[in-house]
């Protein structure tokens, strides 16, 4: 069970990738010290996530980002906790802050959801941990054709390709990696046998016999 718990929290271990988009909020006792570091917000207006896409930072394919007055920052192999870590580390012992807070979230993660739910789609989530549940929610769950025996979820870490078959109706599942969704994740709910058989892939066992039968009936015919 212990290992199943730590495998549970992978999604919040991410590491960061290129063209990830971070928002980056560093916070202090003295807020007006913290206004070189910070990009200006929408004060004005909505904060919608295309706005708050635009004014995050954008990691490159070198795995870096130009950050204010500390330049260019190195995030590889470094999840968005950990470097939020490190960040806080450079403005406190490099003399810039006192004390200062440093929150990092990803901005731009997806995920990607095909097959037999009723609006399948690619969907923008801003949440640190959304559930497998909660991603076919924004599909607008299964339709009554899905597969929930056998749900795949596709995931590419580090260029590496996982096939994971999930079962919604086993309890086994809300202990496994699968449990949480990571960003580019790609969810695919297969047709159920019996909208396979009425699409006409698979036949009925008494449209098959039919079809032998008439067979038969041929090739008796022909032979006499």
């Amino acid at each position: 069970v212990e290992s199943h718990a730590n495998e549970k929290i992978a999604y919040t271990n991410s590491k960061i990738q290129p063209n990830d988009v971070l928002q980056i909020i560093v916070s202090a006792l003295i807020p007006e010290s913290t206004i070189p570091y910070n990009r200006p917000s929408n004060a004005g207006g909505a904060n919608t996530v295309e706005l708050m896409q635009l004014q995050g930072y954008l990691v490159s394919e070198y795995l870096t980002i130009n950050f204010p007055i500390l330049g260019t920052l190195d995030v590889k192999d470094k999840t968005t906790q950990e470097f939020a870590i490190e960040l806080k580390n450079l403005l406190e012992t490099g003399g810039h802050l006192k004390k200062p807070t440093v929150d990092v979230r990803l901005l731009n993660a997806k995920v990607t959801i095909l097959g037999e739910v009723r609006t399948p789609g690619t969907f923008n989530f801003t949440e640190q941990n959304i559930s497998l549940l909660q991603a076919l929610g924004y599909a607008g769950d299964l339709t009554i054709n899905g597969k929930r025996e056998d749900i795949l979820v596709m995931r590419d870490e580090l260029g590496e390709r996982q096939i994971m078959h999930i079962d919604l109706t086993s309890a086994e599942w809300l202990e496994s990696p699968s449990f949480f969704i990571k960003p580019n994740d790609i969810i695919v709910v297969n047709q159920n046998n019996p909208k396979v058989k009425t699409a006409g892939y698979i036949p009925s066992l008494t449209a098959l016999l039919g079809v032998v039968t008439v067979s038969l009936s041929l090739v008796i015919l022909l032979t006499n």
